[in-house]
């Protein structure tokens, strides 16, 4: 089993990268993204599943329109791994022209 990152690794995270914070009642990180259109966002998630199937970790996310809404956990692990920042980073970093996303 995998060994969950240790709160404060996750805290450090979540100071350094704009959007992403906790899970409301969950042991996960959420961000949500939103892009110019649906063909903008499709594409970010194609380039995630890809990346999320090399790395045998898949995240959890809801698609409408324009807006992604991502959460990762490693459900193995119970909690929040090295793998969860990881795809976190590698989503920031091909989504730099992503908009913030309205709050719901």
């Amino acid at each position: 089993m995998k060994k969950a990152t240790q709160s404060q690794s996750i805290e450090s995270f979540l100071a350094k990268n704009k959007g992403w914070q906790r899970a409301k009642g969950r042991k996960a990180i959420h961000k949500s993204f939103s892009f110019d259109d649906f063909s903008a966002a499709f594409g970010f998630m194609t380039r995630v599943a890809i990346k999320a199937e090399q790395m045998n970790h898949h995240p959890e996310w809801f698609n409408v329109y324009n807006r992604i809404d991502v959460t990762l956990t490693t459900h193995d692990a119970g909690g929040v791994t090295e793998k969860d920042i990881s795809l976190a980073t590698f989503m920031d970093k091909i989504a730099p022209r992503a908009k913030p996303a309205a709050k719901k």
